[in-house]
C-alpha cells in the first residue's frame, strides 16, 4: 500500500459542541482506536487535523497506510470509516485504526476486472455486484487492489469470492457473493433469435430443393 503522512493534535474537549467548534475553524474530528484492552474495548485518541491535509485520503481510490504524527508521537495507521453530513456531503469524522507488524487486519480492497469477456465481445453486458471485497492480511500484505481475469467469460459466467485465491489473502466477504456475471442483453437475444431462424430457413430450404430433386428422378 502507499505510504502518506498527517499531522494531527489531541482533542482536550469531546462532544458534538467541541466538534461542532473544529469543524468551523477547518478542522476535522478523528479518532485512532488501538489495541483492545482488558475490557475488549478498543483504545481510542482523540485528535484533530485539517481539511486540507485530509482531503487525499477522502477523495481518492487509493489505500494508504498512515503515519499520523499527534503532537510528536508518530502512530501507523489506516483509514476505516468517514462521516459524511447527510445534504453537504461534507466530512464530519474519521476513524483511524493503528496497525502493527504481527497483527493482521480487515480491509475493503478495490476489485479490478482484467481484460475483456468473449461473452461481452458477442453482446453481453458485464454486470459488477461488487465494487470491494473484504480481506484479512498483515497491513505489509494489503494489495491496492484485487485484480480479477474476465478473459474465460461467456454470457451466462459470473465469478464468485470462492473462486478466487491469492497468496497471503484471506477473504472475509462470504465466498458465495457474486463479484461480476456476464449478463445476456436483448441484443444479443435477439442475434440468437436470427441466428435460429436463418438456420431454420437453410434447413427449409434445403428439404425444399431435395424434394424437387426427386420429383425430376421419378
Amino acid at each position: 500500500m502507499k505510504k502518506f503522512e498527517l499531522t494531527g493534535k489531541k482533542r482536550e474537549d469531546l462532544g458534538k459542541k467541541a466538534s461542532k467548534a473544529l469543524r468551523k475553524e477547518g478542522l476535522i474530528p478523528c479518532n485512532l482506536y488501538g489495541e483492545a484492552t482488558e475490557n475488549g474495548k478498543p483504545v481510542a485518541l482523540a485528535f484533530a487535523s485539517t481539511f486540507k491535509d485530509l482531503r487525499k485520503l477522502i477523495y481518492t481510490p487509493h489505500i494508504y497506510v498512515i503515519d499520523i504524527n499527534i503532537d510528536g508521537e508518530v502512530h501507523t495507521a489506516i483509514m476505516r470509516e468517514i462521516q459524511f453530513h447527510p445534504v453537504t456531503d461534507a466530512p464530519l469524522h474519521i476513524d483511524f485504526y493503528e496497525v502493527n507488524d504481527h497483527k493482521p487486519i480487515t480491509i475493503g480492497i478495490p476489485v479490478k476486472l482484467e481484460g475483456l469477456a468473449p461473452g461481452v465481445r458477442n453482446g453481453g453486458r458485464m454486470n459488477i455486484a461488487v465494487r470491494k471485497l473484504d480481506v484479512v492480511a498483515p497491513y505489509q500484505q494489503i494489495p491496492e487492489r484485487i485484480e480479477i481475469d474476465v478473459t474465460s467469460m461467456e454470457i451466462g459466467d459470473s465469478i464468485k469470492v470462492g473462486e478466487l485465491s491469492f497468496e497471503n489473502l484471506k477473504f472475509a466477504t462470504s465466498k458465495d457473493v457474486v463479484i461480476c456475471s456476464v449478463k445476456m442483453t436483448r441484443n444479443a437475444a435477439q442475434g440468437e433469435e436470427t441466428e435460429e431462424v436463418a438456420e431454420g430457413e437453410t434447413t427449409e430450404g434445403e428439404e425444399e430443393k431435395a424434394t424437387e430433386k426427386t420429383a425430376e428422378q421419378e
